[in-house]
């Protein structure tokens, strides 16, 4: 057993994480943050594990919610994030929030602690020495400019991002399949597809100007300062679109040509929502060129004045924000090593995962694999039917790449949802001849999120 120390570059959720799952196994850590030398736009304090947004790390429900499972799943697995947050939480009825000063000092003071854990405060201004051999990248959404450009020479300049420009991601199940159909424009058979590619969604003329209207007085997210986003034509907002003139939209994303709707093959639509298989598993589907500033509180409600979203469920919903992050399908393997030099892991909302847990949880793993290598072990992948599994599996090849409306790649950053699970069979209990409300939903999730807790612990 060697013990080769593991290198971490960042101290924020993912890296602290990845330090406490490595250091816990036994491995060597050496973690180096530039805070504490050299400042971000955003954060306000040297501390690991700063939450620079919001307090609140969602839902903690971990039967009906799959962000409150990820939230079990990583009790179960010695998580500090976790720790910190269950010993510094605040009243946020169904959720997890947390006092951003106690739980940040929390982990800083317990990866300082840690007689496995050396803490280095430096920039790494470049790609890491040859020397390292064991290697976490968990520098988040603000990665070091000079960081950031060794990336993208080592791995192409279209395998790192700088912005997101996302549109919304809706639940299969969720749409109404007696209005959608599916069909390719001019029923063109791309690399991989069938000429059936697509589900389209129907817009009469006044359907169509109601839509736009509601988008142009639809109140908008305000961007911080350091979070200002450029508008490149080919990502424009789907409101910015619609101030450019009222047939915009027809002409651009909603255009109705090559597409004929089978249920009235006489009447040609006025517009046409088109939604593209954004996983492999066919869950989920993104509205294509939907990208948004809209709020996220009145998003769902403008996008289900379109026929046959009325009762949409959203996995994600759209937004444009500065971040820096791979394109993990492309540059990952299955266990996070980056393909081209596979000494070197990533970490984090880096990889194309959104959110403080989900952030955290990918550096649970990262930490406890990097360190199964030091020492000269091997570790299995979580099951994709756990919530760590699901969402690490969704990074590194669960998400479809397809040309995306701008011409760009499509992949884009994921919360944790239901859709990224493989389907579970359910049955209606003895003497229950029909589900009613929301009766299937509920024994659907629950028996989702039983039987991950059951494949965690068999895994663990």
């Amino acid at each position: 057993m060697s013990n080769e120390p593991i290198h971490i570059i960042g101290g924020g959720l993912a890296g602290s994480e990845a330090a406490w799952q490595a250091a816990e196994a036994g491995a060597t850590v050496i973690v180096h943050e530039m805070r504490g030398v050299k400042g971000t736009d955003a954060h306000q304090t040297d501390d690991f594990a700063e939450l620079v947004c919001s307090n609140s790390f969602r839902s903690d429900d971990h039967e009906q919610n799959a962000v409150g499972l990820l939230h079990e799943e990583m009790r179960r697995c010695n998580s500090l994030i976790m720790r910190a947050a269950d010993q510094h939480k605040l009243p946020a009825g169904g959720a997890l929030a947390v006092d951003r000063h106690g739980f940040s000092a929390a982990v800083t003071a317990a990866i300082a602690a840690h007689p496995n854990i050396t803490i280095v405060r430096e920039e790494i201004a470049g790609w890491p020495p040859e020397a390292w051999k064991h290697v976490i990248i968990a520098t988040g959404p603000l990665t070091s400019p000079a960081l950031a450009e060794a990336v993208l020479e080592k791995t192409g300049e279209d395998s790192l991002a700088f912005f997101d420009a996302i549109a919304p991601i809706v639940h299969y199940d969720s749409i109404d399949h007696d209005i959608a159909w599916k069909q390719s424009r001019y029923d063109k058979v791309g690399p991989g597809g069938t000429g059936a590619d697509y589900l389209n969604l129907p817009m009469d003329k006044d359907q169509y100007y109601a839509f736009v209207e509601a988008l142009k007085t639809a109140p908008l997210h305000e961007f911080k300062d350091w979070e200002k986003v450029p508008y490149f034509d080919g990502c424009l907002p789907i409101e910015v679109m619609a101030e450019r003139g009222p047939e915009t939209l027809r002409h651009g994303p909603m255009k109705p040509v090559g597409l004929t709707n089978p249920r009235n093959p006489t009447v040609k639509p006025y517009a046409i929502v088109q939604l593209r298989q954004d996983n492999a598993l066919g869950t989920l589907w993104n509205m294509v060129g939907f990208q948004t500033k809209m709020r996220y509180g009145i998003q769902a409600e403008i996008f289900r004045m379109i026929p046959g979203l009325e009762n949409a469920q959203f996995a994600r919903l759209g937004g444009l924000h500065r971040n820096t992050f791979i394109n993990s399908p492309k540059v990952l393997s299955a266990d996070l090593r980056l393909k081209i030099d596979p000494r070197i892991r990533f970490a984090g909302q880096v990889t194309g995962v959104e959110g403080y847990v989900e952030s955290a949880a990918c550096g649970l793993i990262t930490g406890r694999l990097t360190a199964s290598d030091a020492l000269g072990a091997t570790m299995a992948l979580p099951p994709v039917t756990t919530a760590l599994g699901a969402l690490i599996g969704h990074i590194t090849g669960g998400h479809l790449e397809a040309e995306s409306y701008s011409g760009a790649r499509s992949f884009q950053p994921m919360n944790v949802n239901f859709g990224l699970f493989p389907e579970v069979t359910i049955t209606k209990p003895e003497g229950v001849k029909r589900w009613r409300g929301p009766e299937k939903t509920i024994a659907k999730r629950r028996a989702i999120t039983s039987r991950a807790l059951d494949d965690l612990k068999a895994w663990a």
